[in-house]
């Protein structure tokens, strides 16, 4: 059994992968259920169809934070790290599809005296 952990903006997913038949579970819900969005299922599936290793491990993640896109990003890490602690030869091909780097952009904080980040109040010179 592997676990590891993968970040994305502010969500952090925590992977517990072991041997088994496929099925994905994610906060104590069905995969499906829980991304209803075919993007992100798919997303998160792609470490597994990169390796062939489509139906070998059964995964529970423990997900918190963040957005729905951000979880589904963070999920895909943490998979893909579990597989190269599993196997080191998949380091290279993970890495090649950019599943190994951890994205590291986040929202940028307001300022104070500027309606958002970088946007400022209306100037008026009169």
């Amino acid at each position: 059994m592997q676990n590891t952990s993968g970040r994305r903006k502010a969500a952090v997913a925590r992977i517990y992968l072991k041997e088994g038949n496929g099925k994905i579970t994610i906060n104590h819900r069905d995969f499906e259920k829980y991304f209803p969005l075919p993007w992100h299922r798919t997303s998160i599936a792609s470490p597994f169809a990169l390796t062939d290793n489509e139906g070998k491990f059964d995964v529970n993640i423990n997900v918190r934070g963040g957005g729905v896109s951000g979880q589904a990003e963070a999920i895909r890490l943490g998979i893909a790290k579990a597989l190269v602690e599993l196997n080191e030869e998949f380091k290279p091909t993970l890495r090649a599809a950019g599943f190994m780097t951890r994205d590291s952009r986040v929202v940028e904080r307001k300022k104070s005296g500027q309606k958002k980040a970088r946007k400022r109040f209306q100037f008026s010179k009169r």
